[in-house]
């Protein structure tokens, strides 16, 4: 894109024209999208992922673009602003995932209590079948399914491909409730405490 083209796009942005936000989202979305993956660790990425986070910038820059006189001198210092925009973006995201980071309980470990070993003593197998009705209570009923899937074993693939959810929504899903667990269990803990202190 030349610096006519950038100059004419922002115009017919502030002046409302669908199109060249389109034509904007569709140059630039894939570069964005490289920017904010580059960024993501694993445990982030189990959280959001990169269409996440560069959708939600365009949301707040477009709006931007049509209040605003911005102008740039060439593509390239639009496509530096986007950048900017995307990596702060991102950013924001990850500091409103730090706590919830914290707490987490990796599902694997939640599975592997679930589950349990086959040779399983009987006070293991009561714990993982108190573990499990924790984890059902915990989410909707619709998830339910969902959950006995990866209780099973199932890849994140074969359970978005069984019940049409997207992988990321699957792995949102079994994260979320990861960490509620985990939350659960540390006001179990404080709770305890808090009893064994006044006794």
């Amino acid at each position: 894109m030349n610096t006519d083209n950038a100059d004419n796009l922002l115009e017919r942005l502030r002046n409302g024209d669908a199109t060249a936000a389109e034509q904007l989202i569709r140059q630039y979305e894939p570069y964005l999208r490289m920017v904010v993956r580059r960024q993501l660790s694993p445990s982030l990425r189990r959280k959001f992922d990169s269409i996440d986070v560069v959708q939600s910038m365009w949301a707040d820059v477009l709006d931007r673009f049509r209040d605003s006189d911005w102008s740039f001198s060439n593509p390239e210092q639009l496509r530096a602003f986007l950048a900017k925009a995307a990596r702060n973006r991102f950013i924001d995201r990850s500091r409103q995932q730090r706590r919830s980071l914290e707490l987490e309980l990796t599902l694997g470990d939640a599975s592997d209590q679930v589950a349990g070993p086959t040779s399983a003593k009987p006070s293991q197998q009561v714990q993982a079948g108190d573990t499990w009705q924790q984890i059902l209570d915990l989410c909707p009923p619709d998830h339910h399914e969902l959950l006995e899937m990866k209780r099973q074993g199932f890849s994140l693939e074969e359970i978005a491909e069984r019940t049409g959810l997207h992988k990321s929504s699957v792995r949102r899903i079994l994260y979320d409730l990861a960490g509620r667990l985990a939350q659960k269990r540390k006001s179990e803990v404080v709770a305890s405490e808090g009893i064994g202190d006044r006794g």
